[in-house]
């Protein structure tokens, strides 16, 4: 069964999709910091992401500090929920440079 994943990459590369795991969405050498699963808010003009990869664990924000966006994206900001009662939301696009990409 595909869900909505996204995962982030070493290097910065964000990349989402309907996948069944993960790992689905790595590239050859790519090495993943994480992921989880993703939803768009129209209303709010957002990427909600949430929740943890099973096999990479949660975002490795901390990492980076840009963090390469597909062009398709651009416009929707990106916050990362953590919804765990002691981390505050994460808002990426504010917090890392973004930068978009074909």
């Amino acid at each position: 069964m595909t869900l909505p994943k996204f995962i982030i990459t070493m290097d910065g590369t964000f990349r989402l999709g309907m996948v069944n795991q993960h790992k689905d969405l790595l590239k050859p050498g790519d090495q993943c910091i994480g992921g989880g699963y993703y939803m768009f808010d129209y209303v709010s003009n957002r990427i909600v992401l949430d929740r943890s990869s099973y096999d990479f664990g949660k975002p490795k924000w901390h990492l980076l500090e840009r963090l390469k966006v597909p062009s398709v994206y651009k416009g929707l900001r990106l916050v990362y929920v953590y919804d765990d009662g002691f981390h505050d939301d994460f808002h990426v696009s504010e917090e890392l440079d973004i930068v978009y990409y074909d």
